[in-house]
């Protein structure tokens, strides 16, 4: 009698996918990234490693600007959300391919600065920034602050009155749009703390026009929707209200708005279950909905602006963890940690996000018969990483590469614990640098003091 002989379940191979940076590779039984072995840079850096790819976010950018040069028959600018992911050198790329800088504090600002980023590609955005961040940005020649409330509308003309200056500024406004994302990560609904409400448009434009003619100049409109937005609609819905916007604010008070920024947002995916929209196709139909629009009511085309943040570097990056302590309950899923966890990357324990991962050593073996759990070093209940970790047998020394880490990782990594954050490197055709050093234990204790008295 004929045997049958069923192949085991390998790791899926992230090659090819939306979730992989583009030039994720499998060379023999390693994983390459951006042309260089991923053991080559554990071995160099150590871990945990932030990986970024270059190629991956040109491709983003690329998909972002080249399509509104194409579909778009005004000026347009692409202005890079840089709270997702920032450093000197990830500046120095954004501004290689042509981006703007949206800025929301001096930090940001600082950074763009030492980066020798173009101030008039630099949009300072915000819901409460101080005088002294006001100030800095005008002393460096910010082309475009976003104003998000009263108070900063008046703290913003006092500055500039102080300074001399004329500051060039877009209304952040709540449309009033919802969409099925976090509620952490809406800001588009009516009780967002970002934005004018709507009905206070026409009387902020109205003020001013009429108290602050000399010092702020109303260049235009901002909104956004929110974050992980799969849903285009959402835009199609934004670009049409504040065309409206556009045509009432010309007809009461004579004022031509010459930007429209639609924000970002732009969603991507983490696992298999994530259906995001092509970023061509999303920013095509962005195009044609002002383009259209402007037609129907009569308008000149105003400068789009768009601010993706997320769509530009999530995909880019992956993080390289080694595998330590193992925990085995009967019933109950394995625990396995690796040497990092929440405090280099806190959103699944703060938006139950989910990620995709796999074992980098281990490329031609079979799965284990049941997923693992996933957990960092953390002292916290909630320091998990992936839930159900379907890999192969585990074994201390493992590298674990969790992919999709380009956004909001870095950016939002903490001290807890008294943990050094984790270096950060960039690759691009097999050559790989730091963006971030690894921070070593004295640095943990650089801003630290003790008070005389002890």
């Amino acid at each position: 009698m004929m045997m049958t002989t069923v192949a085991p379940t390998l790791q899926p191979c992230f090659e090819g996918t939306l979730m992989a940076p583009v030039t994720y590779a499998v060379k023999g039984n390693t994983v390459h990234v951006g042309g260089v072995p991923v053991s080559e840079l554990v071995g160099t850096y150590g871990s945990p490693l932030y990986v970024m790819d270059a190629a991956t976010v040109r491709d983003a950018a690329r998909a972002y600007t080249q399509t509104l040069a194409q579909q778009y028959a005004a000026p347009s600018l692409v202005v890079y959300a840089c709270k997702a992911n920032l450093s000197v050198g990830l500046a120095k790329l954004m501004q290689q391919e042509g981006l703007g800088l949206d800025v929301v504090s001096a930090g940001e600002l600082h950074t763009a600065i030492k980066a020798g980023f173009p101030a008039e590609r630099i949009l300072f955005n915000g819901n409460n920034k101080s005088k002294a961040e006001m100030a800095m940005a005008l002393d460096y020649g910010v082309n475009r602050f976003v104003v998000d409330n009263a108070s900063e509308l008046d703290r913003l003309a006092s500055v500039a009155q102080a300074q001399g200056k004329v500051a060039n500024i877009l209304l952040r406004v709540a449309p009033g749009i919802e969409c099925h994302t976090h509620e952490y990560i809406r800001t588009g609904q009516n009780d967002s703390k970002f934005g004018f409400p709507l009905e206070d448009l026409e009387p902020t434009v109205g003020r001013i026009v009429n108290e602050f003619s000399g010092v702020l100049c109303l260049k235009g409109l901002q909104g956004h929707v929110g974050s992980q937005i799969f849903e285009v609609q959402a835009y199609v819905d934004l670009a049409n209200l504040y065309l409206g916007k556009l045509q009432s604010l010309h007809a009461q008070f004579g004022v031509v708005l010459e930007d429209l920024d639609l924000g970002g947002g732009l969603g991507m995916a983490y696992t298999t279950a994530d259906d995001p929209p092509v970023l061509a196709e999303a920013v095509a139909l962005m195009a044609k909905t002002v383009s259209e629009g402007c037609k129907a009511l009569g308008l000149a085309l105003p400068r789009l602006l768009l601010e993706p943040g997320r769509s530009l570097v999530a995909r880019a990056g992956v993080t390289l963890y080694t595998v330590g302590s193992s925990k085995h309950l009967s019933g109950y899923p394995s625990f396995w940690a690796v040497d990092g966890g929440m405090g280099d990357n806190i959103r699944p324990a703060l938006y139950q996000a989910q990620y995709s991962a796999l074992v980098a050593n281990k490329l031609n073996e079979p799965l284990a018969p049941e997923p693992v759990r996933l957990v960092g070093k953390y002292c916290e209940s909630g320091d998990i990483l992936l839930r159900e970790f379907h890999a192969p047998a585990l074994a201390e020394g493992d590298t674990v590469m969790v992919l999709g880490t380009g956004a909001y990782n870095y950016a939002m990594a903490s001290h807890y614990n008294r943990f050094a954050k984790p270096a950060m490197v960039l690759v691009e055709d097999g050559q790989h640098g730091l963006l971030v050093a690894r921070e070593s234990l004295d640095d943990l204790l650089a801003q630290d003091r003790v008070p005389a008295w002890l």
